[in-house]
């Protein structure tokens, strides 16, 4: 029997609202999220603080381009943290609402131990999220060093949409317009998204390299 298509749009709404963020019936991530204006103003970069930019960066036909050594050095003097080449989206930080980042990316083979998104700030520690790349089944991408949210990543272009819904302290994450991963926030905090490549603190590979583009953010 043949479904009125009427009817079939009422039950994909229905479902919509029972299962949330499960997203089905072709429903997109970003779908009624509103998009927030980047300019190259809101793209700060940190690298390799005895390092010029263009030994860490580059950004050529719409591709911004991030890479590291295992024995780099932090980005600044002082700092005790692990060596990055990460783009830091200014002008949104974010404390409460439902916060969406989008962006295409690409890890070659071999990029290992890295993470390459993040939201950066919660109540307890640095992060709420890190998204790291391990070389695994042909390029596994984690949750920090734990849950595994998606493999065979290697040296091809994936979509990856995060959606941090602060009130209700939940992250979910999807690649490809695949919802792969939920998990519970690290609590408030002065929130941000980074992407690029940011060495983790054990096993991180010589050389670490991500690509990025179509960088956007979107907010309820």
């Amino acid at each position: 029997m043949k479904m009125n298509s009427f009817y079939y749009k009422l039950l994909c709404l229905f479902i919509l609202s029972f299962f949330e963020g499960h997203y089905l019936c072709g429903a997109d991530p970003t779908d009624g999220f509103t998009l927030v204006p980047l300019t190259e103003d809101n793209f700060k970069l940190q690298k390799p603080y005895n390092e010029p930019l263009d030994d860490r960066y580059s950004y050529k036909d719409g591709v911004r381009s991030f890479w590291i050594y295992n024995n780099d050095k932090p980005y600044s003097p002082d700092s005790p943290t692990r060596p990055r080449s990460e783009l830091r989206i200014s002008g949104h930080d974010y404390s409460s609402g439902i916060w969406q980042f989008e962006g295409y990316a690409y890890v070659p083979s071999g990029t290992s131990g890295v993470t390459i998104v993040q939201i950066h700030g919660a109540s307890e520690g640095e992060t709420t999220l890190q998204l790291r790349m391990y070389e695994g089944d042909g390029g596994d991408l984690r949750y920090y060093r734990y849950n595994l949210v998606d493999t065979d990543l290697y040296d091809k272009w994936f979509r990856v949409n995060i959606i941090h819904n602060v009130d209700k302290g939940k992250v979910i994450v999807f690649i490809d317009g695949v919802k792969k991963f939920v998990v519970k926030d690290q609590g408030p905090g002065d929130l941000y998204f980074k992407c690029g490549v940011y060495a983790a603190p054990f096993n991180s590979s010589n050389y670490m390299e991500s690509r990025w583009k179509e960088i956007k953010i979107y907010k309820k």
